[in-house]
Order: C-alpha cells, then structure tokens, then sequence
C-alpha cells in the first residue's frame, strides 16, 4: 500500500457518545456526549489526518437480525434518558460537518462500520476504525487498523492482525467463530458450556474453522453454536454512502453554535 494514501477514519458513534457522556460533565442543557463527541472527534482527526469521516450509528429500539436470530441478544440494556436525546442529535450534526453518516434501521453500527470500511479497502484505500468494541477485530486486514482508547493515557491502541492474534489467539478472520465458542456475556452470547477463551483459540487453532470443530457435535448443538457465529458476524451489505472530501468544519460549527454550544463550535472552526 501508498505510504502516502490518507485514510478514511470510521468511527463507532455510539461507543464514542457514551464514552464522552461518562467523561464529560453532565448538564442541564443535556450536551455533554455532544461536547465530548466533537472534542474527542478533533483531536483524533488532527493527531490522524484522515481523507475523510464516517461516523456509524445504531438505531435504538428497533430489533435487528441478530435479535431475530437470537431473541435474548443484548437484552436488558437501558440507557439514561440524556444519552438518549443526544444519540438523536449527533447523526444531524455529523452530516452538517460533511461526515459520512450510516444509521440504517435493521443493522447495528457494526455492520454500517464493517461495509464503509471494505468499501474503503476494496477501493484501494486504508481505514482507522475508531472503537473499543473487540468485535471490530474481525474486520482488521493490512488496510484495516483498529484503533482504541487505552486506561491512563491519550494514546489509542493500534491493533492490526497481529495485535488480534497477540490478544485473542486467533486470526481476524476467526473472532465470530471465537465468539461462538467463548460467548459474550455483555452481548447474551453464552457459547459453549465450559469453553472458556483459551479452550476457544485452541480448538480453532487445531481445526481452523468452526464449521470443522462441531463437524462431529449433535445436529442440534451444533447449529446453534453456528447460528451464534451469525450473531457475531459483522454484515458489510448494508449500503452506505463515503464522504466524498474533507470534513466542513465551519458548516458544522455552525449547527453547534446553533444549539447554544459555541465554544465548541469556535474550536471546530480552527480546524
């Protein structure tokens, strides 16, 4: 690959809104995930250069096929009301900015970030995945790089296959047969009983796939630890549209001045 081709920085917007909500100060204007948002945003823009943004949101309330396939799917999560109102704000605002937006009902961010990504890769570029989420790990190629905040310092985290391979024991391409296997508790994935991480990254590292290691299981076992490598599969036929430029920062200031945030918006104009 170009050393000099600038990559496309896709970033997992509910994971970083409900980052900036527990940073940031909490206020009665209910802004501080917007603040946080935007802050966080910039200075990873500046630090990355990017070619340009897009920013993948989940649509709440509305079932996905995971949950079809798997009912209890991330079951009993709730959010604070707060949050809420400003994950319905921030896709408006990111478009101001000349962001690539995906919000699709029927599919998570994941999927949203999964499809501009190989989008990207497929059309000779590179792509940032910005997000704490383990699942973004299947999606690391030699275009594709993770990156991640870490405890105690500013620095993100760059994951690419070899960091998946150093922190789970397996190739990018087998996470959701990993997944399967392991579970997942904060998703309701249970996995196999008794199969912790390691027991999973050795059974896949000796038969190389999943499909191979339930080969001789039960009928039934067996097609629903398939049917969980599904639930941990992230979809990259979701259609999305790629910024076609860099980002406008001084139309999107413009809509955060417009809902009383300008010192933010004055910080977006520097840029």
């Amino acid at each position: 690959m170009d050393s000099e081709i600038r990559p496309l920085l896709v970033i997992d917007g509910d994971n970083l809104a409900h980052r900036a909500y527990h940073s940031y100060p909490k206020n009665e204007n209910d802004t501080n995930a917007i603040i946080g948002f935007f802050g966080m945003l910039a200075r990873i823009y500046s630090e990355e250069r990017p070619r340009g943004v897009f920013v993948a949101f989940d649509t709440l309330g509305v079932d996905t096929y995971r949950n079809q396939l798997w009912p209890p799917y991330q079951g009993g999560r709730s959010f604070d009301e707060s949050i809420v109102v400003q994950l319905g704000r921030l896709p408006d605002l990111c478009r101001a900015f000349s962001f690539g937006v995906g919000k699709q009902a029927g599919y998570e961010a994941d999927d949203l970030m999964a499809a501009a990504a190989l989008r990207e890769q497929e059309a000779g570029g590179k792509a940032l995945l910005l997000t704490a989420d383990r699942d973004s790990y299947q999606l690391v190629t030699e275009a594709i790089t993770v990156i991640s905040p870490q405890r105690g310092t500013r620095e993100l985290a760059r994951i690419g296959p070899r960091q998946v391979v150093e922190r789970m024991g397996v190739l990018p391409e087998q996470v959701p047969d990993f997944k399967a296997l392991a579970g997942d508790a904060s998703d309701k994935i249970p996995g196999v009983r008794g199969c912790g991480p390691k027991s999973a990254a050795a059974l896949l590292l000796q038969h190389g796939t999943l499909d191979r290691v339930v080969a001789d299981w039960t009928r039934d076992r067996a097609e629903q630890i398939l049917m969980f490598r599904e639930v941990a599969r992230m979809r990259s036929d979701a259609p999305v549209e790629l910024p076609g430029g860099l980002p406008d920062w001084s139309a999107g200031a413009d809509g955060l001045a417009a809902i009383g945030l300008g010192d933010l918006a004055t910080r977006m104009r520097a840029l």
